[in-house]
């Protein structure tokens, strides 16, 4: 007798979980349906998945389980697959095992006779409200395919800009982290044995070199001191910005740091209008795709701007007027959406302004990146430089001893 674990649909429409021994998944099967259980799935319970009603939580994995499964949709329905039989292709193809559960369900929730956005909107988790509208905007106008097809296009816009910004921070992060290692590998291991040198009270120790013994004295008897402190100081920091204040109040002061704050002003910029041009072509309202743009920011500064820029919109005021009074976004941004406005191409001046602070912002990276690599060698070249030359010049001095 083996343990098998079982996801079920009960006769109220509710997803049941749990585990039953038994021969094989067959006959697992066969008591779920005389528990009046119709079984989704019999076998070995997923990594991270226990036998209580509790999907598995992948961190980092879900932006690509959503960009994959967007992806596959995409294609299968554009090759007039449908649309339950995608959903199976889909989660068969899926590697997690974990998010399987999740396409499942959908299909589950998609047979028991509810649109696809409403199937899709049972797991906010992994689905948000701009893609639960742009598939409920795609099922009302009968273009589902087209949907996922600009789906995709905007996950994976938005997943390589990402990328992007994060491989251009990796090196100048290894580069401090490196610079500090050595200072400190100095000061702890070094130092200590290179001081032992001058344990004779008639030496005459250059004022460069006492100020490196006492830095490495004070960091070996106190190092606990300093790395509580800094421990301290992370908790207090990331406790502060998670309040609501806390993080509107950063959310603002990043927004000011010279030369990265323009590059994370045009990044938000570009993925709102990302999120805009994507909506406004489905035809989703335009209030309520500022709404559901606004959700995608991480930036509470620019998002909390855009009630301001709603309410316009609601008294009439078409929508770039309203995003210069608001004063957040670049000052190009309202001059676009004016000519959007005027031409009645808003989606197509939304893509094109999405296009342009992309651009714009892999610059401001690319630029931050160059400053910041030859700052950061400089700052740990004359730190490690002075803790080498005050070593010098303490051996230069043994000629001064008198004997």
């Amino acid at each position: 007798m083996a343990t098998f674990f079982f996801r079920a649909v009960a006769s109220d429409g509710k997803v049941r979980t749990g585990s039953l021994s038994g021969g094989n998944e067959r006959l697992i099967a066969l008591e779920l349906r005389k528990q009046g259980l119709t079984p989704i799935y019999v076998g070995v319970a997923p990594k991270g998945l226990s036998a209580e009603i509790k999907l598995p939580s992948f961190g980092g994995n879900k932006r690509k389980d959503v960009l994959f499964f967007t992806g596959e949709l995409s294609t299968l329905l554009n090759s007039g697959v449908p649309l339950d039989r995608a959903l199976s292709i889909t989660a068969e193809l899926t590697e997690r095992s974990g998010f399987r559960f999740i396409v499942l369900d959908v299909l589950r929730v998609l047979k028991s006779g509810k649109p696809l956005a409403d199937s899709l909107a049972t797991h906010p988790q992994y689905f948000p409200d701009l893609y639960i509208n742009m598939v409920r905007a795609g099922e009302a106008s009968g273009s589902l395919a087209i949907i996922f097809e600009r789906l995709a296009e905007f996950e994976r816009t938005r997943d390589d800009l990402r990328n992007y910004i994060i491989s251009s921070m990796i090196y100048p992060a290894l580069l401090a982290m490196v610079g500090l290692a050595s200072i400190l590998v100095l000061l702890l291991f070094v130092v200590p044995r290179f001081a032992t040198i001058f344990s004779d009270p008639r030496m005459k120790i250059p004022t460069p070199t006492k100020i490196m013994m006492v830095a490495s004295n004070l960091l070996q008897r106190y190092w606990w001191i300093g790395a509580g402190a800094i421990v301290s100081t992370v908790a207090g920091w990331r406790t502060y910005i998670s309040t609501d204040n806390g993080r509107l109040w950063w959310d603002g002061a990043r927004l000011k740091i010279p030369l990265l704050g323009p590059a994370l002003l045009k990044a938000e910029t570009s993925r709102f209008a990302r999120a805009m041009a994507t909506l406004v072509a489905n035809t989703v309202p335009l209030v309520q795709s500022i709404g559901i743009a606004a959700a995608t920011l991480n930036n509470r500064t620019i998002s909390g701007a855009l009630v301001g820029v709603a309410q316009g919109v609601k008294r009439g005021e078409g929508i770039a007027m309203p995003v210069r009074k608001a004063g957040v976004f670049p000052p190009l941004a309202a001059h676009l959406l004016t000519v959007g406005e005027e031409t009645g191409r808003l989606d197509q001046m939304f893509a094109r302004m999405a296009d342009i602070y992309e651009n714009d912002t892999r610059a401001s990276i690319k630029r931050f990146t160059s400053i910041f690599e030859p700052l950061v060698i400089l700052v740990m070249g004359i730190m490690v430089g002075a803790l080498i030359l005050s070593m010098l010049l303490a051996i230069t001095s043994i000629n001064d001893v008198p004997l």
